[in-house]
């Protein structure tokens, strides 16, 4: 009987931890295909720019666009990395638990036979 609610409460968390790395694995997909924009307009970043004191040389315009296209290019990239890193870290969530869950559940099948 004990040994049977364990059996039950092992498959029930190794189900858990690789619906979970599931869950993961699509956010991460979700956030590589699509990366979230990012949230500063060209005119607040001209504008923090234009009143740093470090920044004693006379910029352009067109040198101000390229940088922050730049920074844009940056920023997305730098995003999907991280959800390729996110991947990685929750295919482990579903490939970790699946051969103790499906140890656990032949064990179960014996049990039954």
């Amino acid at each position: 009987m004990i040994r049977n609610l364990y059996y039950y409460l092992v498959l029930f968390a190794t189900l858990m931890m690789s619906i979970g790395g599931s869950v993961g694995v699509f956010m991460s997909v979700a956030d590589y295909v699509s990366p979230s924009s990012y949230y500063q307009s060209f005119s607040d970043y001209k504008m923090m720019q234009t009143k740093d004191p470090s920044n004693q040389t006379t910029v352009t315009d067109d040198q101000l666009k390229k940088s922050y296209d730049e920074l844009v290019v940056a920023e997305k990239q730098r995003i999907k990395d991280n959800a390729l890193n996110g991947i990685i870290k929750s295919v482990g969530w579903i490939v970790i638990p699946l051969p103790i869950f499906f140890y656990f559940q032949r064990q179960i099948k014996r049990k039954e036979q």
